[in-house]
């Protein structure tokens, strides 16, 4: 088993770090300092959110949701979102599956 305590993890804002990845997934946790935001995206893959620590504004979907601690979203590959920091918050995002059809990394 692994596992990670990410309130406790020693990381910087604008520096992600991947949990894990490999053929299957990738794990990345983020730290977004208040008023911050990953703008407006989308992933090749699946795409799950949780918010492990703060409070964040999600645009997914057409609908907007204010969300705090052990709050999870998922998003189909290709679906746009943008999440926004409300406070200083922390959250892991799972891609799925990793690398996505169409991703970079699979073009020769």
């Amino acid at each position: 088993m692994e596992s990670w305590d990410i309130s406790s993890l020693q990381f910087e804002p604008h520096h992600p770090q991947v949990l894990r990845s490999d053929e299957h997934s990738r794990a990345i946790a983020i730290d977004l300092p208040e008023g911050e935001q990953l703008q407006d995206h989308q992933t090749h893959e699946a795409a799950w959110l949780l918010v492990a620590d703060g409070e964040v504004e999600i645009d997914g979907g057409g609908e907007t949701q204010t969300a705090g601690p052990g709050f999870l979203a998922h998003f189909a590959a290709g679906e746009r979102r943008e999440v926004r920091a409300g406070s200083h918050a922390r959250v892991v995002m799972i891609l799925e599956p990793w690398p996505g059809e169409g991703h970079p990394s699979r073009r020769e």
